[in-house]
């Protein structure tokens, strides 16, 4: 556009360079003057989690020295969609969510959460009231038409993929059709609406019932865990591969040196988190290889599929899943991790 205007106006070559020098250093400036979008998806109500981030995102913009302005959402896909059409910079995912940014966003996995309590990831679970009669997964399961579930947002990890494959998928059960009522709702309204009788088994994790204790101790102790998971890694961040590579140096040199001092783990501490380490995109293979274990017990369980369909579909998962076991091996050895450790979650 700048090239076609010059040209009408008849413009010395040198001219039209000088004018496109100071047009880009005008953009830089501008761009050095905007905020920085941080993407929180919904774990409870935005106004709880403004609360708890706030400190947080204070600190960052006072380092960075730009403002870091926060992006709250009802649902998981919302924030993902914000990346995906630059409305935010960067995001804190749940590794189920991050897997849709990376793919479907234009996001890269630069670190993670380090927990609070030094564990080294998180748990999903299967919650119903203490007064229920069920004990176990299997009772549940047993009188599901009898029962109204709260599934988790179909973007999150511990919500909705984890029980998704290890409770229904490979118990050939789809939970839209086996209970009288499915819901989908965030893990705080999970747990709420079944500490009050509304909901008779829901989706929760570990981390959410620590933090359910504190905000709600009353509520939390009316629940009763009927299911937990395998491990599952620490939740990523998330930023778009197209920033500035100063931003992102900036960025990463932020979060992983933060926690270092009594304030920032006081900061950090309603997050249930003690700081960051580095992370990247290989975070995501035992929750890309769930999710083919999923498909896979699926499309088995499919008796309208025709013989040979059938075949070649579980033929091309099991292809893709031998691909991920082989990057996971390769992965593990280069790091000389113990085996079980990230990839539990997965492999069980």
């Amino acid at each position: 556009m700048i090239s076609s205007r010059l040209r009408r106006a008849a413009l010395p070559l040198i001219a039209g360079l000088g004018l496109l020098g100071s047009t880009l250093a005008v953009s830089s400036a501008q761009a050095a003057d905007q905020p920085l979008r941080f993407g929180i998806i919904s774990t409870e109500s935005s106004t709880n989690q403004s609360t708890q981030w706030q400190p947080f995102l204070d600190d960052m913009s006072d380092a960075l020295g730009v403002e870091v302005k926060p992006f709250f959402a009802t649902d998981y896909a919302a924030v993902i969609q914000a990346m995906r059409f630059d409305k935010v910079d960067l995001a804190w995912y749940g590794n189920k969510s991050a897997m849709e940014a990376v793919d479907r966003a234009g996001g890269e996995i630069f670190a993670q959460t380090v927990a609070a309590n030094g564990a080294p990831g998180y748990w999903s679970l299967m919650i119903v009231n203490k007064s229920s009669p069920y004990d176990t997964i299997d009772e549940v399961l047993d009188h599901a038409s009898e029962l109204t579930f709260g599934n988790g947002d179909p973007n999150s990890t511990s919500g909705y993929l984890v029980p998704g494959y290890y409770v229904f998928a490979k118990n050939h059960i789809d939970p839209n059709t086996a209970f009288k009522r499915t819901l989908n709702a965030n893990h705080e309204t999970n747990a709420l609406t079944v500490a009050n009788g509304q909901v008779d088994v829901a989706t929760f994790n570990t981390e959410s019932m620590e933090r359910l204790e504190i905000t709600h101790p009353d509520k939390a102790a009316q629940l009763k865990v009927v299911w937990k998971s395998p491990l599952i890694p620490s939740d990523p961040l998330v930023w778009r591969t197209d920033l500035p590579q100063q931003t992102k140096d900036e960025l990463r040199d932020f979060f992983l040196s933060y926690g270092d001092t009594a304030r920032q783990k006081q900061i950090l501490e309603p997050l249930q988190w003690s700081g960051f380490a580095a992370s990247d995109n290989d975070q995501l293979l035992p929750i890309r290889q769930l999710e083919l274990f999923k498909q896979r017990a699926q499309v088995a369980a499919d008796d309208s599929l025709d013989a040979d369909d059938k075949q070649q579909k579980l033929a091309d998962l099991d292809a893709r899943l031998e691909s991920l076991n082989e990057r996971m091996d390769a992965r593990e050895a280069a790091q000389a991790q113990p085996a079980g450790n990230t990839t539990a979650m997965a492999t069980q």
